[in-house]
């Protein structure tokens, strides 16, 4: 049996700071994705929220939040809450309904309502959860650890801070064409360099943003995308979401545990890489078949990372692809032609599904003025706390 799925819709609300529900950001990007698809609200069989936990009673069940504000039809319901990972695990649970024959057609949804400033933990006192203790025991906020990564590539690769600027410049490019982004207004390198130092080395315009956002997808099985007409959709061939790899061998914030490497022999590559390397078997494709990627740039500099996690080039070796625009549109191999993070921001329940959007419409050839030409095939990856990751890859 194939393991091939068919997306019929996607579908966004804009990012930015709105001010109003998680649940109508989703509804409006849940509409918009049916509409797209062809799809009436009826013929959904089931339903798979990605979380927030920013929403209050309702984050916590957004399956069935999104299905009783489209109007309650009877569909099955799924909450999923991976972190920022949530929204790729969304589709994994969709993609298995589906192979599984539970259901023909599912409706994806992640909406987020941000809070001012970079996120934090939920309340309360928590010893046990490795979140709550960076920030009140290390005082590591997200930019705290964003700069030790980037102090890393600096200290091991020799890349500096001029290359991690091109990252903004690249990815506010491709985010000024894209109508769905928050900023869209290109950023010089200097810009960047005149930017608030927030922690060293990565100043203000190197890290993104928290956003209100949604996003949401049509999935299908390949027999129902036939008798809808669908001849050559978008398919979703292999979806990753793997854990780290007894023993850790770099410490890797948030998780602040004892580097077990000091008894037992590391494993061979990085977490990170091992997300992509699961996609890469499953879809019997590797990184020279790709058209495009979309990566979670949190930071400029973790940007450089994704580069050699997902294989584009070797460790050390990402700051040499973004100086000769390899990555950016017209260059080899696109990485965040959507703008990316740096023109989105967080809206973590939906950022995962927001990247394979991105895809279905470069795949489909109608990105407009960021299209990658002759897409065919793409990766999407992120990772989120307490081992969390993902990688997607579609094809056409």
């Amino acid at each position: 049996m194939s393991g091939d799925v068919a997306v019929l819709g996607a579908g966004m609300h804009p990012w930015g700071k709105w001010g109003r529900s998680f649940v109508e950001y989703g509804r409006v990007a849940a509409r918009d994705a049916l509409a797209d698809a062809g799809i009436d609200w009826p013929d959904v069989q089931s339903v798979v929220g990605a979380d927030t936990v920013r929403g209050g009673y309702p984050g916590y069940v957004a399956g069935a939040t999104f299905a009783q504000a489209l109007g309650w039809q009877g569909a099955r319901v799924t909450s999923v809450y991976a972190a920022c990972a949530s929204g790729a695990q969304a589709v994994n649970t969709a993609r298995a309904q589906i192979l599984a024959g539970m259901a023909d057609v599912v409706l994806v949804v992640g909406a987020d309502a941000a809070p001012k400033g970079f996120f934090a933990p939920a309340g309360g006192e928590r010893p046990d959860d490795p979140d709550w203790l960076r920030f009140r025991v290390l005082g590591a906020t997200n930019p705290a650890y964003f700069a030790l990564y980037a102090r890393r590539r600096m200290a091991v690769h020799g890349d500096t801070p001029e290359d991690f600027a091109l990252v903004k410049v690249k990815n506010a490019a491709a985010g000024a064409l894209n109508p769905h982004a928050r900023y869209r207004a290109p950023v010089s390198a200097e810009q960047v360099a005149a930017s608030a130092v927030v922690a060293d080395p990565l100043r203000l315009l190197d890290i993104c943003a928290t956003s209100d956002g949604a996003a949401a997808l049509v999935l299908s099985s390949m027999e129902f995308a036939r008798r809808h007409g669908a001849a050559d959709p978008v398919r979703i061939r292999a979806v990753s979401t793997v854990t780290p790899t007894y023993p850790k061998a770099v410490l890797d914030l948030p998780d602040i545990a004892t580097d077990s490497a000091v008894a037992a022999e590391p494993a061979s590559g990085s977490f990170r890489a091992s997300i992509a390397r699961a996609a890469y078997e499953e879809a019997g494709i590797g990184p020279c078949d790709l058209s495009l990627a979309e990566v979670y740039d949190l930071s400029t500099a973790l940007e450089l990372d994704w580069y050699e996690d997902i294989g584009l080039c070797p460790a050390g070796e990402g700051a040499a692809l973004v100086r000769e625009g390899a990555t950016a549109l017209g260059g080899r191999i696109p990485v965040n032609p959507s703008g990316g993070l740096a023109s989105f921001g967080e809206a973590v329940p939906a950022q995962a599904i927001a990247q394979v959007c991105e895809l279905t419409w470069q795949l489909r050839g109608t990105a407009g003025e960021r299209q990658v030409p002759g897409a065919r095939a793409g990766i999407t990856a992120n990772q989120g706390l307490f081992g969390h990751g993902s990688a997607v890859i579609a094809v056409r």
